[in-house]
C-alpha cells in the first residue's frame, strides 16, 4: 500500500491546505511569530506518514507515525496559544480534523502493531 492510499494521509493533506489558508490571513507580526512554525508542523504530519510508509518496515513506520503524532500535537498547541492570546480563533473544523487525524494515526499504529505480531 502506498501512502497516497492511506485515508489519514489524505486527511492530513487537507489539513495542510486549511492551516495554510489560516496563516495567510494572519497579519505580518503573527505570521512572523507563529506562521512559519505552524506551517512546518502541519507539513510534517503527512510528510512523516509518507516517509514511514515508504520505509517498508513496520518498526520504521511506527516510528514515523509517532513523529507525525508529535507534529500534530505541536500544531494543536500553537493554534491553542494563538486562541488563548486572542490573536486567532481556533477554527472548529480544524480542531475536529486534529481530533480525527489523531484517532486515525493511533488506529493505524494499533493495526500495524497487530500485523507485526503475526
Amino acid at each position: 500500500m502506498y501512502h497516497t492510499d492511506l485515508e489519514v494521509w489524505k486527511r492530513s493533506m487537507t489539513l495542510v491546505e486549511k492551516v495554510y489558508a489560516l496563516t495567510k490571513m494572519m497579519n505580518a507580526q503573527e505570521r512572523y511569530d507563529f506562521g512559519s512554525q505552524i506551517n512546518r508542523a502541519v507539513v510534517s504530519i503527512p510528510s512523516n506518514i509518507a516517509e514511514g510508509a515508504g520505509r517498508r518496515s513496520n518498526k520504521e513506520f511506527l516510528r514515523y507515525l509517532d513523529i507525525s503524532s508529535g507534529s500534530l500535537s505541536e500544531l494543536e498547541t500553537q493554534l491553542m496559544i494563538l486562541d488563548r492570546l486572542g490573536l486567532q480563533k481556533l477554527a472548529p473544523d480544524i480542531q475536529e480534523d486534529i481530533v480525527t487525524i489523531r484517532a486515525m494515526i493511533h488506529g493505524l499504529k494499533r493495526s500495524i502493531a497487530l500485523r507485526s505480531k503475526h
